[in-house]
């Protein structure tokens, strides 16, 4: 199953794609896809609709696409994730994943703009797996067990301000944490729609030009430990996204360093996940 979102900001409604690639509104038997939707059993309701979504009526082809779950409760990210990536910054693999968190309100639709901020010369690119958590997750026992609490997989842009992040103090949170910076979807895909979730390519792009070039199976740390190392620390609530971490290419490893302006042209891909599309403006 493929969930969107859509409508304006704020006010979006809960949708799927067909098979068709036809968006169907669901908002007639479901509020949104949200904590309480995939804590209470949604998912399990929503496959009794799948053989009749025809009946619900498509989407405009006008109208928005939204973040494909409503705001999480946290939003946690994996950094120095990925082999080549750490190998492009100088670093040494992490012994345990780093985590950091965004502001759960950076997250905003697939197509919406990236705001550059005010005083920024230095914000930056990073397309990432993101895993939505499809039940509360505590002290879960093992790492395969982690497979059992993972709702699907999208793209999450983890959009960074490089001199806010690592020149002003501090953790990471301002420079990772400003508005918009976190573009998701354009849809869940649900965990039985991937055939192997470390083995998706993933790229980024730049007015056309590709910067990023990757593939899930170089990250150091995957996905179900990931979400069982961290039910180890915290209780991962449903409807929680977990960005995994980025591939080579982003902008503060280039040699000199490129970052975004507006007008630039940010495009995104992984497979089986869609494509996202943003252009920059100034905040």
């Amino acid at each position: 199953m493929k969930l969107i979102r859509f409508g304006e900001a704020d006010h979006e409604k809960p949708g799927i794609l067909d098979r068709q690639g036809k968006r169907r509104d669901l908002s007639s038997v479901f509020t949104d896809w949200d904590r309480k939707f995939f804590q209470q059993g949604g998912m399990d309701s929503l496959k009794k609709h799948m053989e009749n979504l025809e009946v619900f009526p498509e989407v405009p082809d006008s109208a928005r696409w939204g973040a494909c779950v409503a705001r999480p409760g946290k939003v946690i990210c994996i950094g120095l994730n990925y082999s080549d990536h750490a190998a492009e910054s100088g670093m040494a693999l992490p012994m345990e994943p780093i985590i950091f968190q965004k502001g759960a309100n950076t997250v905003v639709g697939p197509y919406d703009n990236i705001l550059i901020p005010r005083k920024s010369e230095k914000t930056d690119w990073e397309v990432e797996l993101g895993i939505v958590i499809g039940k509360d997750a505590r002290y879960l026992d093992s790492v395969e067990d982690a497979k059992n609490y993972i709702a699907g997989y999208c793209i999450s842009h983890d959009v960074s301000e490089r001199a806010f992040q690592l020149e002003r103090g501090g953790q990471w949170t301002k420079g990772k944490s400003c508005d918009n910076f976190n573009p998701l979807g354009p849809f869940l895909s649900t965990t039985d729609d991937i055939a192997d979730v470390h083995q998706l390519p993933m790229s980024l792009w730049v007015n056309g030009v590709q910067m990023q070039k990757g593939n899930t199976n170089t990250m150091v740390f995957d996905c179900y430990f990931i979400v069982h190392y961290l039910s180890q620390f915290m209780t991962l609530e449903a409807g929680d996204l977990i960005s995994t971490g980025t591939p080579p290419g982003v902008g503060l490893g280039m040699k000199p360093p490129q970052y975004l302006k507006a007008g630039d042209v940010v495009e995104l891909a992984i497979e089986g996940l869609g494509r996202q599309k943003q252009i920059c403006v100034n905040a």
